[in-house]
């Protein structure tokens, strides 16, 4: 029925302007305003797909991951990141003291570090091999 659906995924936030920001400045992705009818962003995908950011007033953030960035070495990524202000989530028995999980090492899945954008969304980069 959907095999060949443009599927996209979304998620909210309560404050376009910093989250427009944010995807731009600090993560370099293309982003699309959407004025009308309602001022929702567009983020344009390396993959070609995309996702919609729509504001919400009673926005509450995402408790699990809405967003994995893959990369090619994950401590570059991370160092650049932390160098714009990302701050890293840290998970008591799970990341290192830099934020990451080291999940190739212990052949346990990828090697991953969580963040958050400024609406608290869960984000990730995240290296597999």
């Amino acid at each position: 029925m959907f095999k060949d659906s443009k599927a996209f995924s979304g998620f909210s936030t309560n404050d376009i302007a910093k989250t427009k920001e944010f995807y731009s400045t600090v993560l370099g992705l293309h982003v699309e305003e959407q004025p009308e009818p309602i001022n929702m962003l567009t983020l344009v995908l390396a993959t070609g797909g995309i996702v919609l950011i729509y504001p919400k007033d009673d926005h509450q953030a995402a408790a699990y991951t809405v967003l994995n960035f893959p990369v090619d070495d994950i401590d570059t990524a991370v160092d650049e990141l932390k160098a714009k202000g990302v701050v890293f989530e840290q998970y008591e028995g799970m990341t290192d003291e830099t934020g990451i999980a080291r999940g190739i090492a212990a052949q346990r899945g990828p090697d991953i570090a969580w963040f958050k954008d400024p609406a608290g969304n869960i984000l990730s980069v995240l290296q597999e091999s």
